[in-house]
């Protein structure tokens, strides 16, 4: 028999959770829960190496792909879509694939992560350039899928990293950065999408938003790039542009329905002059708000 992976291991710890009655379950998993940040802790080497090669990627033009199955496939596309409104990225810049397809983000298609040609045909619907990082996510580290994108990412001259909570993950291979939170066995055995889903979503949200902000995406920790299609982020925005610029929030709001850019409008308000000069100024420092202000 082969070895057992660390994410499919039994849980000493939780051996009598179905016993317990409802706050005993919470309160263990909760306990599980708490072990994750640590083992995320323990990556950040990898984490930032990993932020800034995806940042000289796009720096470069390039792109970025994450691909998984089950829920770290989900996870994947889950950040890819949240970078477009938050960032203001085009799409395409950031985006996600599981195995299986769409129809796999609502409905569970187990042995899609088996399946080498899956990954073949979402890594040529990518079409991949050497400019672009190819991310494969996996608690186990072994899915044919994962695997087949990384080795042949890798061909194609690609950077590659692998997210996987297990230390033994053949992705490892494939990875020129291997991120391995060791989150321990799941509180229900095999359950990865717990304690390594957690995990994921922890990396991927560090990969993404550091990566936007090493090139430019923030001014200190505001979200300068956000796209305004709703009241609540038009509000966000003029209270942005209001507190960065240190004008009131009616000529912020003034300043944005001129441009329709938060960027843009604390340029205008902060230097006072015309969102031509405004814009002519952001082209001067390659979209820094930091080199303005």
């Amino acid at each position: 028999m082969s070895q057992v992976a660390l994410t499919e291991r039994r849980n000493p710890d939780t051996i009598n959770i179905d016993i317990m009655d409802a706050h005993q379950i919470a309160q263990t998993i909760n306990n599980e829960d708490k072990k994750v940040a640590l083992a995320v802790e323990k990556t950040l080497p990898q984490i930032g190496d990993a932020i800034e090669l995806i940042a000289q990627s796009f720096l470069k033009g390039g792109r970025l792909a994450y691909f998984g199955a089950g829920t770290s496939g989900r996870l994947g596309v889950l950040d890819a879509s949240e970078c477009w409104p938050t960032f203001g990225v085009e799409h395409g810049m950031v985006c996600g694939f599981i195995a299986g397809g769409d129809r796999a983000l609502r409905f569970s298609i187990e042995n899609s992560e088996d399946k080498a040609e899956f990954g073949l045909e979402d890594l040529n619907a990518f079409n991949p350039t050497p400019n672009d990082v190819i991310v494969g996510i996996s608690a186990g580290g072994g899915p044919r899928y994962v695997l087949t994108v990384l080795e042949e990412a890798q061909k194609r001259g690609c950077k590659t990293i692998g997210i996987s909570s297990n230390p033994e993950a053949k992705l490892k291979v494939f990875s020129d950065i291997f991120i391995n939170p060791v989150v321990g066995e799941e509180a229900v055995t095999g359950s990865s999408r717990m304690k390594s889903g957690t995990a994921q979503k922890m990396i991927l949200n560090m990969l993404s938003t550091g990566a936007m902000i090493r090139i430019g995406k923030t001014f200190q920790n505001y979200m300068i790039d956000v796209r305004m299609m709703n009241e609540k982020l038009v509000d966000r925005g003029c209270r942005f542009v209001s507190e960065i610029a240190n004008v009131s929030y009616e000529e912020a709001k003034k300043c944005i329905e001129i441009c329709g850019k938060v960027k843009t409008a604390c340029v205008m308000a902060a230097k006072k002059c015309s969102q031509e000069e405004a814009t002519q100024l952001l082209e001067q420092a390659g979209g820094i708000l930091r080199r303005i202000l």
